[in-house]
């Protein structure tokens, strides 16, 4: 009878402690109000983007940014593609730099960041000095690029836009604060007199841990190779090879420097002048902007539990 009754208070004490902490309608309410304005005001710019991007022009000009345009249009859309196969082969060789790039940065970052995490690696204080030394100090752009065309002849190829971007200083340091602080040393070597080796514990205990550091590591290195274009710059010249960054670029370049001549008296051909004022300007530069966030917006789904858990890595849970 003393069990049933302590179990019953305990019950009691459960339901108390339920009701003491449940919220009142009225603050969820306030507090689902607060949150949705909040959500209203990330997802308000990007809005903002689209209908500026399906304005014309004129409208622009005249009336300013608006939420809700008297007139639409697909104009910028449609000078933007009206060489559609030059933004799908640039579309093409940014997909395969950020998938190939993210993998490679990945990959190198683990075998770098692991070895100097662990305590029984007798040179882990050298190798991190010599990461923290290229953090302070850089060789600077013209020594890394004789040693990318001189030495490694990448010239002219796709793997000048991926290579020099692996083993970034500030992914490694994460990686190694992460194994050291979030990987039990006894797991590893319990993992070891079992029989496992060093690869193996790597990839089939370490990794599988780290979870919430790769995708944060990996959507940094994502969100680098989407937007550069200035490697692009410097080591390529063929046009087969241009990432989407670097087109888009040049495309609106191209339409400044027609507006300057236009504007310096240079260029005064008459049909000239017509095309160019029925040119987009603006809304160019928007319709650039949302085709270049796209994939990034779809992409960012899929990393977001691992944020989320990444968030709650050494928290104390009762």
């Amino acid at each position: 009878m003393s069990t049933e009754s302590a179990a019953s208070a305990s019950l009691r004490r459960v339901n108390t402690n339920r009701i003491l902490n449940r919220v009142p309608w009225y603050v969820n309410a306030a507090l689902h109000l607060v949150f949705a304005a909040f959500s209203l005001a990330c997802l308000a710019p990007l809005l903002l983007l689209i209908m500026v991007s399906v304005t014309p022009e004129q409208t622009l000009i005249r009336d300013g940014y608006q939420f809700f345009p008297r007139e639409l249009t697909f104009e910028a859309y449609r000078f933007l593609f009206q060489k559609p196969d030059v933004i799908v082969r640039a579309y093409s060789v940014t997909l395969f730099v950020v998938i190939l790039g993210t993998v490679g940065n990945l990959l190198v970052t683990v075998l770098y960041a692991y070895p100097i995490s662990r305590m029984d690696f007798p040179f882990r204080n050298f190798f991190s000095m010599l990461v923290v030394i290229t953090m302070l100090f850089s060789g600077g752009l013209t020594s890394s690029y004789l040693i990318n065309v001189s030495v490694l002849h990448l010239r002219d190829s796709i793997w000048s836009l991926i290579v020099p971007a692996f083993g970034s200083a500030f992914y490694i340091i994460i990686a190694r604060t992460f194994f050291r602080l979030s990987v039990p040393p006894s797991l590893i070597e319990s993992a070891r007199i079992d029989g496992a080796g060093e690869y193996r514990i790597l990839f089939r205990i370490v990794l599988p841990l780290s979870l919430p550091m790769l995708a944060t590591i990996g959507l940094f290195a994502l969100f680098g190779y989407w937007n550069d274009w200035f490697r692009a710059l410097l080591y390529i010249s063929d046009k087969n090879l241009y990432p989407l960054q670097f087109v888009m670029m040049r495309a609106l370049l191209n339409l400044q420097e027609m507006q300057r001549n236009i504007a310096a008296g240079t260029m005064t051909s008459e049909e000239m002048m017509t095309m160019l004022a029925k040119m987009p300007s603006e809304t160019l530069r928007m319709a650039m902007a949302v085709v270049a966030i796209g994939p990034v917006v779809l992409a960012y789904p899929f990393f977001q539990r691992y944020f989320i858990s990444g968030l709650t890595v050494g928290a104390v849970k009762g």
